[in-house]
């Protein structure tokens, strides 16, 4: 799986050590001499999916250039509690610096792979694929949607440029009489462009909309907002008999309680915004030896 590029996070890591280690560390320069070498291991406290790791390394390296990160486990690998995804060696005082934002990265981006997985393991068998949004920290959107996919899950589109959806709010802007033979001609629209969608896609949110937008052409993917599993399993049946090359997905109201009852009614996607707003950062820790 392809990781972020380092440019696009390092912004991060350098406003996450202003804001930490500002002038200094009063505490470790008063304790810790110099010239003192030490070794750690990044530990898991509780079960979950690893990321962050390279991130982690990156981090060590700007605040010490001789620090160092021997990697244990793989992002996306799954870490038992009390096991070692990594040891770092080098100067003490710096790493005892840079302890709380490495572990602020990896502890919430393993928190997102590790809730991402648990959304994947719970559609198992059916044929749902478990989507983020762009519900993300702001400055994370690479780095959170890089933690879905360690979970086994699949990024939505990643922002407004990359693909169109056509939401609620955009219907609504549109005169009710004409809305279908203007949603024709903004999609005949995009695929007149030199940069086109990755995917062209409507929100709907009653049957009666869905059958109206079935018979439009260039629609990829139709967007079920908040339907009950008794309307989305309508919704997969009109489809099939109308548009089978339509993808359904599925959203609002998506948990771990309901996404696999979701998942059974037959819709191709599940996106959940609970992925990357909701996520826990998981409890992982630095030991020294």
């Amino acid at each position: 799986m392809r990781h972020p590029e380092r440019d696009s996070y390092f912004p991060l890591i350098e406003l996450a050590r202003a804001e930490d280690l500002g002038g200094g560390d009063l505490t470790s320069e008063i304790l810790i001499p110099e010239n003192r070498q030490g070794h750690a291991k990044i530990v898991f406290r509780e079960k979950g999916v690893l990321c962050g790791i390279t991130v982690a390394r990156d981090v060590l390296v700007y605040y010490d250039r001789h620090l160092s990160l021997d990697q244990q486990a793989a992002d996306g690998t799954f870490v038992n509690a009390g096991q070692a995804v990594g040891e770092i060696n080098g100067p003490l005082r710096s790493m005892l610096s840079a302890e709380r934002v490495m572990l602020n990265f990896l502890q919430r981006l393993s928190g997102i792979a590790t809730l991402t997985s648990q959304y994947v393991q719970a559609v198992e068998g059916t044929k749902a694929m478990i989507c983020d949004t762009r519900k993300t920290t702001p400055g994370w959107r690479g780095l959170e949607k890089y933690a879905v996919r360690c979970g086994g899950g699949k990024n939505h589109r990643y922002g407004l440029y990359d693909a169109c959806m056509i939401k609620d709010n955009h219907l609504a802007a549109l005169d009710g009489k004409n809305r279908t033979k203007l949603l024709r001609q903004a999609i005949r629209m995009l695929q007149k462009q030199d940069r086109r969608p990755d995917f062209v896609q409507v929100e709907v949110d009653t049957l009666e909309q869905l059958a109206e937008i079935l018979p439009i052409e260039g629609i990829d993917i139709i967007l079920l907002d908040n339907m009950t599993p008794e309307q989305m399993r309508q919704a997969v049946a009109l489809r099939d008999q109308r548009a089978k090359h339509i993808t359904l997905e599925a959203s609002g109201g998506v948990t771990l309680q309901t996404v696999c009852a979701i998942a059974e009614t037959g819709v191709e996607r599940i996106s959940a915004g609970a992925l990357t707003h909701s996520a826990r950062c998981l409890d992982i820790s630095l030991e020294i030896a």
